[in-house]
Parts: C-alpha cells; sequence; structure tokens
C-alpha cells in the first residue's frame, strides 16, 4: 500500500523525526512556517554556521523561531528533551553531531508525548534512533523552471511504507506542494 504524502505531512505532533540530506534545513524551515505556535531551534555553541531567524522569513514568521546555543552534544539533547516534555512550543528543532542512541531517541520520544510537541533532529547520514516516528532525506532536483523543487524521501515511517516525493515551494501561497509525475503513455496498436 502506497503512503500518501498527506498521511505524513505536516509532521505527526507528540512525536519526533529525523531529517537528512542536503535539504535538511529547508525541510527544518518548512516545518517551522507549518505551525502557529513558537519554535525552537537548538545547536552546539561551537559551530560557526548558525540558523538565523530572518533567514527563515520565505517559510516563516522569523519572529516565532528562538535559537539556542548549547555547550555541546549532551546539553543539546538535554534541552530539546525539556523543551519537548514543556509543551511550551510546538516544534523543536535540534541539530545533532553524534549519533543517537536508541536509549537517546526513546527518550525524546516519550518527552514529545508527554508534551504535545513535534520534534524534528537534523542529523547526518546514518547518525539517527530507530525510535524515530519518521526519517526523511531531503535533496535538491535539478529543474529548468523553478529552484525551490527537492526530492523528499521517507526512508523509515512506523506507521506504514516508505516512499518519495518531488516537492516544490509555493512563496505565494506559503506552502509545499506535491509534483506531479510525468505519465509517459504508449499507443496500443
Amino acid at each position: 500500500m502506497l503512503v500518501r504524502f498527506s498521511d505524513v505531512f505536516p509532521l505527526k505532533p507528540s512525536r519526533y523525526h529525523e531529517v537528512t540530506g542536503a535539504g535538511a534545513y529547508g525541510f527544518a524551515s518548512v516545518c517551522c512556517g507549518n505551525t502557529r505556535n513558537a519554535v525552537i531551534w537548538l545547536s552546539e555553541g561551537w559551530m560557526h554556521e548558525v540558523v538565523t531567524p530572518l533567514g527563515l522569513q520565505t517559510h516563516c514568521d522569523p519572529h516565532q523561531i528562538l535559537i539556542g546555543k548549547c555547550s555541546n552534544s549532551t546539553d543539546v539533547l538535554a534541552a530539546t528533551e525539556e523543551a519537548l516534555r514543556s509543551g511550551v512550543v510546538s516544534l523543536v528543532i535540534a541539530e545533532l553531531t553524534k549519533p543517537l542512541s536508541l536509549t537517546a531517541g526513546r527518550r525524546l520520544q516519550l518527552a514529545a508525548e508527554v508534551g504535545g510537541s513535534t520534534g524534528l533532529m537534523i542529523v547526518k547520514d546514518g547518525m539517527g534512533s530507530n525510535a524515530t516516528q519518521t526519517r526523511w532525506d531531503v535533496s535538491p532536483v535539478y529543474s529548468s523552471d523553478d529552484s525551490t523543487q527537492m526530492r523528499w524521501s521517507l526512508n523509515k515511517n512506523k506507521s506504514g511504507t516508505n516512499s518519495s516525493w518531488d516537492v516544490r515551494w509555493d512563496e505565494t501561497a506559503r506552502r509545499i506542494f506535491v509534483v506531479p509525475q510525468h505519465v509517459q503513455r504508449t499507443d496500443i496498436a
């Protein structure tokens, strides 16, 4: 059974999810735009490249984004868990630089359930946890007429099968659209 895009995006609340790939930050930015409440974005203090709320304004209101810097990866996980558990923000995004253990992933999942918040961990390929609800791999797709086109591949899905979609951002509508697949017709003689 094929999974529909609308069954897996927007991300399920009260769960934690993971994203990887060259388009991971774009995916996270779109997720920020899908929430009406405050978002907290956590990373380690030593990281030189830092997301700026003004850079996210294409997808969301930059005033709803809180940026948190932690001293190390353990503190990022602890702050993420506390923010998810608190329920004060509807989305918690964390940039992780070390692999997530099954125990850490399970703790994040339980915290999201308690707080009713959605967690999104930006991880490198192979660094995720089996406790995640979904894992996405996001990459840009070349299109001569649309520079916003991306391929969103669902590589792990606790609720069903995996799939891939080509999507694009519509600036006017301020939302993601699935790009229709081209169907090749054959003439029957």
